[in-house]
C-alpha cells in the first residue's frame, strides 16, 4: 500500500486500498483480513445504530460487548446483542416502570405483545435508520429482517476478503425486548485494526453497554440450560464457555459472582421468560442455578458436539493469541462453577 500525506476515510477508499489496509493490519496483528474487515463494519454498525434515535432505548450485551467495550475477551465477537427496553415497547401493559411481571399468565401476556411490536419497531425504527447510514455514506451493504420471529436484522456487506466460510460478511443485529438492559453504561468503542493503521481513519462508536455482571450471569445461566438439557443449539455456542472463562481470569470476576443482585435479577427474569425443559422434562431451576447449583461442563454427546463447535471456532482463527484447549477450557470451568457455587454458599 503506497504511503499516504493525509489520513484517508476507511470507507472512502477503494475495494482494492481497503484490501491492502487490510493486509497491512494482518500482516502487524497476526490476525486473519477478513476477521479485521468485519470488525470495522461491527463498530460502523454500532455507530449507526447509537448515534440514531433507534439506539436511545437500546443496550449492547453479549460477548462482543465483552470484546469491543471492555476488550475482556480473546476471541473475534460478529454479531451484536441488544436489549430494547422493554417499558418502552409495551409499556402500556407494564406500567411506568415495571419489567418483571408478576406471574408466569402476565409473563405470556407481555411476551406475545413483544413478539407482535419488536418487528414493527425493528422495520419501521431500526432499519431505515441504518439505511439513511449507509446511504449517507454510499456503502454498497444490503439490510434484511430475519429470523422465524423476525427479530434480526442482518447486513450484508460486500467483502474484500474472504475466510473458510464460517464467519460470514454479515453482520447481525439481534433485538430482544423482555429487560431493561440494565445495569449498563455508555461506553467508546474503537476497531482493532485502527492503532495498527495510523495512516488510516476507522469508524468509532460509544453505545450503551450492559454491565459485565449482568453478561456473566446471563452467559451462565445459558450454559446451566445447555448441561441440563445435553445438546447444542446452534453453531458458534462454544463462544459463551470461552468467555466465561475470560471472565473468570479478568479483575471483574471476584466481585460478579458477590453480586447476588444481578445474579438473582437475572435468575428471576429468565423464570419467567425463558422458562426451559431439562433432559428428563423438569423445569430448569434457574434460582438454584444462581445459589449454589450452577452446572457448566457438559457431559457425553453434549460435551462432544460443543468440543467439535469450539474446534471450527479455531479453524477459522476466531481466537485471538494461544487459545485454550478445549480441555482445559472444560478443566477452567468446572474451576469456575465450584468458585461461583461457593461464593452463592456464603
Amino acid at each position: 500500500m503506497k504511503k499516504r500525506l493525509v489520513a484517508d476515510v476507511y470507507f472512502s477508499l477503494s475495494p482494492s486500498d481497503q484490501g491492502d489496509v487490510l493486509e497491512l493490519g494482518r500482516e502487524r496483528t497476526g490476525r486473519p483480513a477478513h476477521l479485521l474487515e468485519k470488525d470495522i463494519w461491527v463498530v460502523w454498525t454500532l455507530n449507526a445504530l447509537f448515534a440514531s434515535r433507534a439506539g436511545c432505548d437500546l443496550t449492547f450485551k453479549g460477548g462482543t460487548s465483552l470484546s469491543k467495550a471492555y476488550r475482556l475477551i480473546d476471541r473475534f465477537s460478529e454479531d451484536l446483542d441488544l436489549t430494547y427496553d422493554i417499558r418502552k415497547l409495551i409499556g402500556d401493559l407494564t406500567g411506568a416502570d415495571a419489567f418483571v411481571p408478576a406471574n408466569r399468565s402476565q409473563a405470556g401476556k407481555w411476551t406475545r405483545a413483544v413478539r407482535a411490536r419488536l418487528p414493527e419497531w425493528i422495520r419501521e425504527e431500526v432499519q431505515p435508520a441504518i439505511q439513511e447510514a449507509l446511504d449517507r455514506e454510499g456503502l454498497a451493504a444490503r439490510l434484511e429482517l430475519s429470523g422465524i420471529e423476525r427479530d434480526k436484522l442482518l447486513l450484508h456487506y460486500p467483502a474484500v476478503r474472504r475466510g473458510t466460510g464460517y464467519v460470514a460478511p454479515v453482520i447481525t443485529l439481534e433485538f430482544g425486548a423482555r429487560a431493561t438492559g440494565e445495569p449498563h453504561a455508555a461506553m467508546s468503542v474503537t476497531c482493532d485494526v485502527a492503532p495498527y493503521v495510523d495512516s488510516v481513519v476507522f469508524p468509532t462508536a460509544t453505545p450503551i453497554v450492559m454491565s459485565i455482571a449482568r453478561t456473566f450471569w446471563e452467559k451462565a445461566t445459558a450454559a446451566h440450560v445447555y448441561c441440563a438439557q445435553g445438546r447444542i443449539r446452534s453453531e458458534r455456542y462454544a463462544r459463551h464457555w470461552h468467555d466465561l472463562a475470560a471472565i473468570m481470569k479478568s479483575e471483574y470476576f471476584d466481585s460478579i459472582i458477590k453480586d447476588r443482585t444481578v445474579a438473582n435479577a437475572v435468575a428471576q427474569h429468565k423464570s419467567h421468560f425463558f422458562i426451559e425443559k431439562d433432559a428428563a422434562g423438569q423445569t430448569v431451576d434457574y434460582a438454584a442455578a444462581v445459589t449454589g447449583s450452577l452446572q457448566l461442563v457438559p457431559e457425553d454427546a453434549a460435551r462432544e458436539a460443543l468440543a467439535e463447535d469450539y474446534r471450527r471456532m479455531l479453524e477459522d482463527q476466531l481466537m485471538v493469541g494461544d487459545a485454550l484447549p478445549f480441555d482445559r477450557l472444560m478443566q477452567t470451568c468446572s474451576e469456575l462453577t465450584a468458585l461461583a457455587n461457593a461464593a452463592a454458599g456464603r
